[in-house]
């Protein structure tokens, strides 16, 4: 018996240290920036500079057609990573006819600051305030496109600053959802700081959505994607065989064209 209460106080013990580990080393564990300067703009595109509500300077690529865009994407990537790697995205949007700017968040790609939720919807803020001030830029044309994690931040932009339509990249309700599935043994609902309740942004918003999921995701389980999709009306597209950080999901064929088409019927239903 006292053995027994030996192991369980142990189990317990290191239970309890898993615990307050997750919650003081949480950010670390959900963001995983790229800080150094991803280089020169690629070809054709020009560097942004945006500016926060709290002060922050942060750069950013703005690539456009020639001619007039038929709409201007802001792209929220997730939580990996720099604007560098997602340089193809922007390409293969441009190449059918739109505009992008490719947001880094505070902390990444050579930017100040360090990444937490609130910090990461103001930067998208400054982003959507950068292109409204250009001359070349239609504010019913302007759609969010959010990856991962950036799905949590287009969602809360959308919410308060509705785009024309908003497009999510494997979504999620909220962050907990994504979290109890990698950690069952962790209250991740009661650790989490970080929030990101997709749903219910989306409920505020009201915008046209389309949903796109990769149909073997292990990382932001499909079902969540779908139930997102399903849950605010949106239109579901599913790359089957396709898992979170599969090239399908940056710049596939496949899911260019879905989203080329949705801002197509986005724009034209104005």
């Amino acid at each position: 018996m006292r053995t027994a209460l030996t192991l369980l106080g142990i189990v317990a013990g290191v239970w309890l240290v898993l615990v307050v580990a997750a919650w003081a080393l949480q950010r670390q564990i959900i963001y995983l920036p790229d800080a150094a300067d991803p280089g020169p703009p690629p070809p054709g595109a020009e560097e942004a500079l945006l500016e926060t509500d709290d002060g922050l300077e942060l750069t950013a690529w703005y690539l456009a057609p020639d001619g007039e865009a038929v709409g201007t994407i802001l792209a929220a990537p997730g939580n990996a990573g720099n604007r560098a790697l997602r340089a193809p995205l922007a390409e293969g949007l441009v190449q059918r006819g739109h505009a992008v700017l490719l947001l880094d968040y505070r902390g990444y790609g050579g930017n100040p600051g360090s990444p937490h939720e609130d910090g990461l919807v103001a930067d998208a803020a400054a982003a959507r305030q950068y292109l409204l001030e250009r001359d070349d830029v239609d504010e019913e044309a302007l759609i969010y496109l959010g990856e991962s994690v950036g799905t949590g931040v287009a969602a809360a932009l959308a919410a308060r600053q509705p785009p024309a339509g908003l497009v999510l990249r494997s979504p999620f309700p909220e962050l907990a959802d994504v979290g109890r599935g990698h950690y069952p043994f962790l209250p991740v609902g009661l650790l989490l700081r970080e929030r990101f309740p997709i749903a219910d942004h989306l409920q505020a918003a009201g915008v046209p959505l389309l949903v796109v999921a990769g149909g073997s995701d292990s990382i932001v389980p499909t079902d969540l994607s779908r139930r997102v999709a399903s849950q605010a009306d949106g239109h579901y597209v599913e790359l089957e065989g396709v898992d979170h950080n599969d090239r399908a999901l940056l710049d596939g064929g496949e899911y260019l064209d879905a989203v080329d088409r949705f801002v197509r019927d986005v724009v034209a239903g104005r």
